[in-house]
């Protein structure tokens, strides 16, 4: 790690004109991370990435970023293209137009100073978006499925978390979730009658995703049980009417 005034040192000798050779051999800083600093960021002002800062700090919306991070584990994925740049990409189903809407707006409000797309596929569209920094914001990320690999937060994204644990579920239950109506029958008087009520699943093959979305419905104070290996469900009315009250049904 180098200091700030030693990156503005070497960038200003090679703003000079020098060789980057030249300028390596001067200061003992590899030909590499000088040229790093050039494509990735000026260290004279400070940069589009809050974890790029020399003082990391959180995205400048963490209402937002929760919500993203909780659609990111359920339906998205970083990949490397040239040159540094990584994508972004949300699948969300056409079937959903408000939740389209809203992870877009989500991914500008993280990132506000880059493009949002969308790209049309088969029953869904690739909400997307390009930056160098989207692995500093999901370090998740990295090659195969998430269940096949540990998904872990860092201690950054748990404070973000623990303090938007509503958006978070929210990003969950939209992308991996669903809300239903399950129906019973029961006998009163001699009678036949059908009963309806609401609950909320959240089906997901990795463990640990399972187990940090849990670790939210905890924090809220939501009741849950696990229905089987890869599904969660909320079924108690006090739950689901928190959930009513602060997710609701996709739309």
């Amino acid at each position: 790690m180098h200091d700030l005034s030693t990156r503005e040192r070497a960038l200003a000798l090679v703003a000079q004109g020098r060789s980057l050779n030249a300028v390596s051999k001067e200061t003992g800083i590899s030909r590499a991370a000088i040229r790093s600093w050039q494509v990735r960021r000026d260290p004279l002002r400070p940069t589009d990435c809050p974890r790029c800062q020399d003082v990391p700090g959180p995205p400048q919306d963490p209402a937002a970023y929760a919500y993203l991070l909780g659609l990111y584990l359920g339906d998205g994925c970083v990949s490397p293209l040239k040159r540094g740049v990584h994508s972004l990409r949300i699948a969300c189903a056409d079937a959903w137009p408000g939740l389209i809407d809203a992870c877009a707006e989500a991914i500008q409000a993280v990132m506000p100073a880059n493009k949002v797309c969308q790209v049309r596929q088969q029953g869904c569209r690739q909400v997307t978006s390009f930056s160098k920094h989207w692995p500093c914001l999901f370090p998740q990320h990295g090659p195969g499925k998430k269940h096949e690999r540990p998904i872990v937060l860092e201690p950054w994204q748990h404070e973000i978390v623990d303090a938007n644990a509503w958006e978070f579920i929210r990003g969950l239950i939209h992308s991996d979730g669903c809300r239903v109506t399950n129906w019973t029958t029961r006998t009163v008087d001699g009678e036949l009658r059908r009963y309806e009520y609401p609950r909320y699943f959240f089906t997901n093959v990795s463990g640990d995703i399972l187990g940090l979305f849990t670790a939210a419905l905890d924090r809220v104070g939501v009741e849950w049980k696990r229905a089987n290996r890869k599904n969660i469900s909320i079924a108690r009315k006090a739950s689901v009417a928190l959930m009513d009250a602060h997710v609701g049904a996709k739309y």
